[in-house]
């Protein structure tokens, strides 16, 4: 696999400094313009703050990058017709010579291919609500399962059928710890009532698990950090939005790849804003997690 580095992460790799993998389908799809960049450049300064270097994932003319310049990001941020491109969509991203942002699948590959072990995004993708109808099942969690990649998240899309979706990682044998919870965080809200098995108090244990998982030749695993509590919203209150949004969705026949991003629109709107806030801050939380995960394991590998 060719990899186009950035100047910032190749120095970093070239010196064997830690580095944090981020996804681009946020700023090309996930949040509207200027919020986009405000989300990619908080995360970044978080990686940054913490010791790490951020590698942000992303195609661009076809050529697969790892990092980003300013005006690779600002491209994706306000490009028109960007794709959001899964591994499934990869092979033909490079052919056609395609522009667009990584998804949590793509970026697990990528980062694995690029040697980089951690990994920061907002929520995972897994399997939707009315699956029964329409087998709706994202492609972020067979990539979890087979890319050896520590995936710091604050638990999967609140749009998601939450119990299935644990349920196929067990399945997959994909492990979702709690970083200082023993709860499945709900994305925007801290909480969901499903319980975890596992979890850490803190990085440096984050750390030594994954160096353990890594050690075995498995495949990726989760840890869930609780979004901050300043800018969490109830469950109650998420899941009233959201069912509403959800009734939108499917009077507008809206369906596949665009159904995530309409529902974060809508959540966005009927909250006035405040969906929008936790998953900034949510988004930042996460890159400083995965950056002192990233850290923990270079100092005990020294």
């Amino acid at each position: 696999m060719k990899l186009v580095w950035s100047k910032e992460a190749a120095k970093a790799n070239r010196q064997g400094r830690p580095l944090v993998a981020l996804e681009t389908s946020v700023l090309a799809q996930g949040l509207p313009h200027p919020h986009n960049l405000e989300a990619a450049r908080r995360c970044e300064a978080a990686i940054r703050e913490a010791g790490a270097t951020p590698a942000a994932m992303a195609v661009i003319d076809g050529r697969l990058h790892v990092g980003l310049d300013a005006e690779g990001t600002e491209r994706l941020a306000t490009g028109a017709g960007l794709l959001k491109i899964g591994s499934r969509d990869l092979a033909v991203a490079i052919a056609t010579k395609a522009t667009g942002g990584t998804t949590v699948s793509a970026t697990c590959e990528l980062a694995a291919h690029a040697g980089i072990s951690v990994f920061a995004t907002g929520g995972l993708g897994g399997v939707h609500r009315g699956v029964a109808h329409d087998l709706d099942i994202s492609q972020d969690l067979p990539a979890l399962a087979r890319w050896p990649v520590a995936v710091v998240c604050a638990g999967a899309k609140s749009v998601l059928d939450l119990p299935k979706t644990l349920e196929l990682l067990e399945t997959l044998g994909v492990p979702v710890i709690g970083v200082a919870t023993n709860e499945l965080p709900g994305f925007y809200s801290r909480e969901t009532g499903l319980p975890l098995e596992h979890s850490v108090p803190n990085a440096k244990v984050a750390a030594a698990v994954v160096d353990a998982r890594l050690s075995l030749g498995q495949g990726g695993l989760i840890f869930a950090v609780p979004p901050p509590e300043a800018t969490a919203l109830p469950r109650a209150e998420i899941e009233r939005h959201l069912e509403a949004a959800l009734k939108l969705a499917r009077v507008r026949r809206v369906s596949g790849k665009a159904v995530t991003p309409f529902l974060l629109g809508e959540m966005v709107r009927r909250t006035k804003g405040r969906t929008l806030a936790a998953n900034l801050a949510l988004l930042e939380n996460n890159a400083r997690f995965a950056a002192q995960v990233a850290v923990a394991r270079h100092q005990h590998a020294r």
